[in-house]
Formats: structure tokens, C-alpha cells, sequence
């Protein structure tokens, strides 16, 4: 399956300005086809391509990594214990099992927004490597914190992370990856509660194939009510009004364990936490939101939770375990809640032995 083709490539010029290059013809991915798409993130723990089969073995069919130690300063690209064999193994299996979108999570140490010298620098470098690292394995999105302004002026650490991620771009061709900056809980100085501190990034940065990923705790705890229809219609106004409901690409799926307005991110298992069920159940099926990728980043308290919060989304959207249970077509599924179509199955496989996720 040929790799899908971005617009516009980027290059660096002198004068940190950015200017794409000439656009080629755009080329649609091929899981953008209004399917709809349901992944969580898994362990790249062992061999990276095992992250591929366990979350096709869980029932998804979209996937998100971490590319390195999420709590750990990388050593650089080629520091990382993925060699390019097996980032060509892992865009291979890939395409043989249809998963699709493939979203990179940037390590949590760094931190855009940061002024003081040594920080930013490692901060930059390090993104820098989240970006090589994501295009070499074929990604579509690289999601990334905007960080913590630490004592300095909101407007400041603004222009600091937009500073940043034209820096660490600064001579990659980005190809058909997307940067997508991921709205924040609002605890301590973290940028990025408000959508309009997201815009502003966005703005700051008009050259850089930039998005947003929306975090549904992240929402929760910054202060939207998303156990009504009203305020998920608020929220989703505010959002059009903002960044713009066009640049969101990746939905984090996660119910919340702290209080609304709470600005504490804590992950709840779905429909266990303060949004509920129904509240998600609104959420995967509002017409303003299809063709988003939604992603899980629940907890793993005991055995098969990351397979029930799997089965519980696809359910929310009226599939059924046994519809999805053994499809080898990259469960490309569509919501039909009266469909009684079977699916191809090839046959139930034992899933490979569960490794642990990586500490969020």
C-alpha cells in the first residue's frame, strides 16, 4: 500500500521563515474513507511491530505509540532501539493489517513553552527526534503538549512554542505527517486549556501542517460539561469558533475520574468515570465529529481492560463485539446500528502475550 501523500512538504529557508514546496497532487489516505475508526495506544515494548498485532487483536483498527521512553530524554534517533529494519517491518505489517491512523504521542518531558535555556534546548532536540522518528514509521499525526509557561506571561509561552516547533521542523520534510497540539486539563501553568491559546499557536505558525487532537478528561476537567447534548454543543461552537472543527484529526477517548472543572487529568475507565456512558455515546456518534480517528488512552487496572474499553466504544457506536471479533479488513465497519451484514472472518487467533503499556 503506497504510503499517503501530503500537499505540502516543508523546508527550511534562512530567516526562520518556512515556504512549502511546490503542491503535488493530494492523494487521500486510505483509512479516510468515513469508516469509523476506533484504536487505543499500545506497548512498543520488544519488538515495535508487536504494538500493530495488539491492538489489532483488541478490535481496533487505528493505533497510538509512544516512539520512544515517554519519561526518558531520548538519545537521539539513532539512539532509539528501533532500527530502520524495523521501522520497514512495522510499516509493512501495518499496511497488511489496515490499521489506520497511526498516531505518534510525544515523550511528556518536553516542554515548548519553556524559556529557560537548557530545557528548551533538550525540549527542541527532542521533538525534533519525535518528528524523524514519527515519519521514518510512516505515521499520520505526532500529538505533543504545548507545555507549561513556568512563571512567564501566557503570551510569551505562546510565541515560545510556536518558536519551538519552527525550530525543530527547521530542514524536515514533514511529508504527510501532522503536528496536532492536544488541549490540556489547566492545571498549574499548562498552555492550552482554552482553544484560544491553541489558535493563537496555530496562527503563530501558518506554514506547518499544524492540528489539533481534542482530549474528552482534558475537556472534562478544564471545565466543559460533556455529560449533556448541550454542552458537548458548546463545546463543539467554541471549537468551530477557535482552531476550527476542520482541524481536528484525532479525538483521546477517555472518561475522567476528577470532578468537572476540576484542572486535574486523571483517565477513567469509559462510562466508569464523571462523563459516563451516555455522554460518550454522544460524543462517537455526533455528525460534527465524524470521520475522526478515537483513540483510547484508558487506564489497564486488571486484565482485558484495554479489550472492554475497545469493545465499549465500538458498541457505542452500534457495532457489536462479534461483528468485529476475527475481521482481517482492518475492521472497516460503518455505523449502521439495523445493519445485520456479516463480516469476513479468517479464523480466531490467539492473542500474542500481553505486554505491559509504558507508565503514563
Amino acid at each position: 500500500m503506497e504510503e499517503p501523500q501530503h500537499s505540502s512538504s516543508l523546508q527550511y529557508f534562512p530567516g526562520d521563515e518556512y515556504r512549502p514546496e511546490p503542491p503535488a497532487k493530494p492523494q487521500t489516505p486510505a483509512w479516510m474513507d468515513g469508516s469509523t475508526r476506533i484504536g487505543i495506544h499500545t506497548s512498543i515494548a520488544g519488538e515495535i511491530t508487536s504494538a500493530l498485532e495488539i491492538a489489532s487483536n483488541l478490535g481496533a483498527n487505528a493505533l497510538q505509540i509512544f516512539s520512544a521512553s515517554p519519561r526518558m530524554w531520548s538519545r537521539g534517533v539513532d539512539g532509539s532501539k528501533m532500527a530502520s529494519a524495523s521501522m520497514q517491518r512495522f510499516r509493512e505489517r501495518r499496511a497488511e493489517l489496515a490499521l489506520g491512523p497511526l498516531v505518534v504521542h510525544a515523550n511528556y518531558l518536553i516542554n515548548l513553552a519553556s524559556q529557560e535555556r537548557v530545557l528548551r534546548t533538550r525540549s527542541i532536540q527532542a521533538f525534533r527526534d519525535e518528528l524523524v522518528r514519527a515519519i521514518a514509521l510512516g505515521a499520520d499525526f505526532l500529538v505533543v503538549h504545548p507545555g507549561c509557561a513556568v512563571g512567564a506571561g501566557i503570551n510569551a509561552a505562546i510565541s515560545c512554542v510556536a518558536d519551538a516547533l519552527k525550530q525543530a521542523a527547521r530542514g524536515v520534510n514533514l511529508g504527510s505527517l501532522r503536528i496536532l497540539l492536544e488541549n490540556t486539563a489547566g492545571q498549574g501553568t499548562a498552555i492550552g486549556s482554552r482553544f484560544g491559546e491553541l489558535k493563537s499557536i496555530l496562527d503563530l505558525c501558518p506554514l506547518l501542517p499544524l492540528g489539533i487532537c481534542v482530549d474528552t478528561a482534558h475537556l472534562f476537567a478544564a471545565g466543559h460539561d460533556l455529560r449533556s447534548e448541550a454542552g458537548l454543543n458548546a463545546v463543539l461552537a467554541e471549537i468551530s469558533a477557535t482552531v476550527g472543527l476542520g482541524r481536528v484529526f484525532v479525538i483521546h477517548v477517555n472518561d475522567s475520574k476528577t470532578a468537572l472543572a476540576s484542572r486535574v487529568d486523571r483517565h477513567e475507565h469509559i462510562g466508569k468515570g464523571k462523563i459516563g456512558r451516555d455522554g460518550f455515546r454522544r460524543i462517537l456518534n455526533h455528525p460534527q465529529l465524524a470521520g475522526r480517528a478515537f483513540i483510547l488512552e484508558t487506564p489497564i487496572d486488571r486484565p482485558g481492560d484495554d479489550r472492554r474499553n475497545v469493545a465499549a466504544l465500538w458498541r457505542l457506536v452500534g457495532v457489536t463485539p462479534r461483528q468485529v471479533r476475527g475481521a482481517r479488513d482492518g475492521f472497516i465497519l460503518r455505523r449502521n446500528k439495523n445493519s445485520r451484514r456479516k463480516h469476513p472472518r479468517a479464523g480466531r487467533t490467539r492473542a500474542p502475550r500481553r505486554v505491559t503499556r509504558e507508565s503514563r
